[in-house]
């Protein structure tokens, strides 16, 4: 048979991603004899993808912008690096149609679903329009993209509220924001679009009806360019807080084989309307019976995500297969290895994200270096990572540390086997979601299969995670500079040689780059100068501070404006999440000491409250 134009080599892959994916696909690249190449910005000079990449190509700046995002930047490493081949991950330019066409357009092999397909259901606009011209229940929803606040206020008042506005081009929660009423309508508008922005590089945004208590059930389908199309299974994804999934499942409980099939059918067929080739995912809101005992809920289709998903893995795990090879093959030309007769799924399987945040403080972002880092191991456990010890968690990138998988041949058993991987999992340094996700696992709503997306901020208290946080471990004291005597020992530290990066050995001070929990690390480039802190203080004081590092979006007062406490003053974004600051006391702004654009610490003080 003739294979599609979109077949062709795949002799050398760039990844054009970074983190726990990057790590993720370059280990399959190497079972399957493929050698790697990594791109990296200047603060992941050092990062674990790199480290663990053939070769490596510096791709310059800090932001996501800069260098992740930076398409000539990119294909000019294909060119130099001789690479025949560009996998995405997810995230960035995964779902950029138009990077697909250049990568293309370089000549080189796009191991991802057709542009066609991309624009067709990567723009959830496009999507709707698909999946209502074929019959598939939709959500109330918007097929034009949105010009303003007003269009939110007239949806709502048709469709009632809450409202959800989200990026046209994203996934992932990333760019959706919930307006409770008209007013929030603005705010809401204008900080999705920011988000949108800033993470997938285009700002349109759409609307949809905000369901009351969905459970968030999605298909995982894979085609080829020889006419095959297969579903794998089903993932419950329900536990979320920002609209970002906190944990994942396969099987997803308390649904009827009828309704598993249904969807799985539902999602060939939506990547069969658009010609649809490589690995997809059908994402669906499902809505339980009011009355079980009456039959099952219905569900409708909410997107398609046009890449591979961060929860890959449980389908994995219950299928034996290796999703990323598969992806390759395909890209190829080659046909399935399975067909849908040989899917057989076994057992059940949990993932669990392990982000940098600190659930103690509502799940803000939590940057840093980690000092220590010894995953869970043992049996049907898996740890997909992309740090090690002494790598640092920047608040330019997200926040994902890697993932945490188990199996176990049923749901009972495999929430033993997350809890006791969880009580294993030792990591310093930097907050992180574990010890809230242990707790989850424990709540009857998660054990009965009852929650929602909207169970986890609605319906649990939050005071539940107050002393799951702890405090991080403090980062190794900085070391002085030994006198011209001082003891020096054999190092291999990265330098770059017109981009590309080697590893040299050399005679360093003994202290010059050491960290107790991990091997040496050189010195990372500098963030942007932080706001300096002028008389930090608690709330008691009246100072307003920075719960985080990261970069001011917006203040929201001005001095001499009145204040309540609670109320939110400045919009902080971390790890490409927007975050608003709120003061705990009430009062008159004295002196607000930072403006857009700025970058602040941990404990800068951002205004000041009389």
């Amino acid at each position: 048979m003739q294979q599609s134009p979109q077949s062709g080599s795949v002799t050398k892959i760039l990844i054009a991603n970074r983190g726990e994916i990057a790590v993720r696909v370059m280990r399959t690249a190497r079972e399957m004899g493929i050698p790697t190449v990594a791109v990296y910005s200047d603060l992941d000079r050092d990062s674990l993808h790199v480290r663990e990449a053939d070769e490596a190509w510096a791709l310059g700046g800090q932001s996501a912008a800069e260098s992740y995002l930076n398409t000539e930047a990119i294909l000019d490493v294909l060119r130099r690096s001789g690479a025949d081949a560009v996998h995405p991950g997810y995230g960035f330019y995964a779902e950029n149609a138009d990077f697909a066409r250049a990568v293309a357009a370089a000549g080189a092999t796009w191991i991802g679903p057709p542009p066609e397909a991309i624009e067709t259901m990567g723009d959830k606009i496009s999507a709707r329009r698909a999946a209502e011209a074929g019959g598939a229940p939709v959500v109330p929803g918007t097929t034009t993209a949105l010009t303003g606040a007003d269009e939110v206020i007239a949806f709502g008042e048709e469709h009632g509220w809450p409202v959800a506005i989200k990026a046209a081009y994203g996934g992932g929660g990333r760019g959706m924001k919930v307006v409770e009423g008209p007013e929030g309508a603005k705010a809401g508008f204008e900080s999705a679009a920011r988000e949108a922005q800033a993470y997938f590089g285009r700002p349109e945004a759409y609307l949809e009806r905000y369901l009351p208590r969905p459970r968030h059930v999605e298909v995982q389908i894979f085609s080829d360019t020889h006419g095959n199309a297969v579903w794998l299974g089903e993932r419950d994804c329900s536990v979320q807080r920002r609209h970002q999934k906190l944990i994942e499942e396969t099987p997803a409980p308390n649904l009827s084989e009828a309704t598993r099939r249904a969807m799985g059918e539902a999602a060939v067929k939506a990547a069969r309307a658009c010609g649809y080739v490589n690995a997809g995912t059908v994402e669906m809101l499902y809505q339980p019976p009011a009355d079980p005992a009456r039959g099952d809920g219905d569900f409708y289709f909410l997107e398609m995500n046009t890449r591979l998903q961060v929860e890959h893995c449980v389908t994995e795990m219950v299928t034996s297969l290796d999703l990323v090879a598969e992806q390759i093959r395909v890209a190829r030309g080659e046909p399935l290895s399975f067909t849908q007769d040989d899917v057989v799924r076994h057992g059940h399987s949990i993932e669990c994200r392990v982000n940098a945040e600190n659930p103690a403080k509502r799940f803000l972002p939590s940057p840093g270096t980690i000092t220590r880092l010894r995953p869970a191991a043992g049996p049907g456990v898996r740890w997909d990572g992309g740090y090690q010890a002494g790598d640092e968690i920047s608040q330019f990138y997200d926040n994902l540390v890697g993932k945490l998988v188990v199996w176990a041949p049923d749901r009972e058993a495999a929430v033993r086997r997350m809890l006791r991987a969880i009580r294993e999992f030792e990591i310093e340094g930097v907050h992180t979601t574990l010890p809230a996700q242990a707790l989850i696992l424990e709540m009857p709503a998660f054990a009965d299969g009852t929650h929602s997306t909207r169970w986890l901020e609605e319906e649990v208290d939050a005071s539940a995670f107050a002393d799951t946080a702890g405090a991080p471990a403090p980062a190794p004291p900085a070391t002085e500079e030994g006198g011209a005597r001082e003891a020096l020992v054999e190092r291999t530290v990265p330098v770059e040689v017109d981009g590309k990066r080697f590893s040299v050995r050399m005679w360093l001070p003994d202290a010059a780059t050491t960290t107790p929990a991990g091997p040496a690390r050189p010195a990372r480039s500098p963030r942007p100068k932080a706001v300096a802190a002028s008389g930090a203080g608690g709330a008691s004081d009246g100072s307003v501070v920075a719960p985080m590092q990261g970069t001011i979006v917006k203040v929201l007062v001005a001095a001499g404006d009145e204040v309540k406490a609670g109320q939110g003053v400045v919009v902080l974004e971390a790890m490409k999440m927007e975050n608003h600051v709120n003061t705990e006391v009430a009062g008159t702004v004295a002196e607000v000491k930072v403006a857009a654009g700025d970058t602040v610490g941990v404990g800068d003080v951002l205004l000041v409250v009389e």
